[in-house]
């Protein structure tokens, strides 16, 4: 399915979740918007959250790898957490955005596979939170993360998913995580680091939070590291096992 006049298209690749009878209509749907700047990709957001909050389109789950982009949420605090200036941004072709999730300041690449759930948080009549929302966000990434081996953790204080190169060293964030939520229904949500550029997360002080470090799963793996490709169906696989927990 295909909202508004964006570019992209449903994947063939990439099933829908079915739901749990056999030859149910999905659950929710799945669309692969490819690569795409941040601006045309949220507007995409807009459309089908607009769509499923009116009831005339499914829930559905957007993956993307967007241009380089820093997004800046409306934290009074997210936009002294831009440590580089324009001129430098510039040079390094690193757009800048405002965005209205939660958290602070973010960067998002190629390498790095986004995923926007537009899901019903009042499906069962009685409203999941926000936290248990962004909990089981957590979740799905972990289950993904170990189907590669890779032991990733949540970190007490701090919203996302983080990993160690070595069991003694200190967690650094795999995943970021940001929502909004609406007429009980998300936008935003996920940025799981697979192999971007990890150099221009240093234009930032990412998330808002001081001396933790950014990993991916080429920094943890090596060679042995996915594509996106790979990750794209691993993470649909998560989010379809752990969709009765939410």
């Amino acid at each position: 399915m295909t909202l508004g006049d964006a570019p992209a298209a449903d994947s063939p690749s990439l099933p829908a979740l079915d739901g749990a009878r056999p030859g149910a209509a999905p659950l929710w749907a799945v669309r692969d918007l490819g690569r795409m700047a941040y601006r045309p990709a949220f507007e995409v957001q807009e459309q089908t959250h607009q769509a499923v909050v009116d009831g005339v389109g499914p829930e559905t789950i957007l993956l993307v790898e967007h241009d380089p982009v820093l997004t800046v949420s409306r934290r009074k605090s997210a936009p002294g957490h831009v440590l580089a200036d324009a001129a430098r941004l510039a040079e390094l072709g690193i757009a800048v955005e405002p965005t209205n999730r939660g958290g602070d300041v973010t960067y998002h690449g190629p390498g790095q596979l986004v995923a926007y759930p537009i899901l019903r948080l009042d499906r069962s009549g009685s409203p999941v939170g926000v936290g248990r929302y962004m909990r089981w966000l957590e979740d799905v990434v972990i289950r993904c993360a170990a189907h590669y081996g890779v032991a990733a953790e949540r970190a007490e204080g701090a919203t996302g998913v983080w990993a160690r190169i070595h069991p003694a060293a200190a967690p650094e964030k795999l995943c970021a995580l940001g929502v909004r939520v609406r007429k009980q229904v998300t936008m935003h949500g996920l940025a799981l680091n697979v192999d971007p550029d990890l150099s221009h997360f240093e234009t930032i002080v990412p998330c808002g939070l001081h001396g933790r470090g950014v990993t991916s799963l080429r920094k943890l793996l090596g060679d042995a590291a996915p594509t996106v490709a790979d990750v794209k169906h691993r993470l649909i696989q998560a989010f379809s096992a752990l969709r009765g927990e939410l």
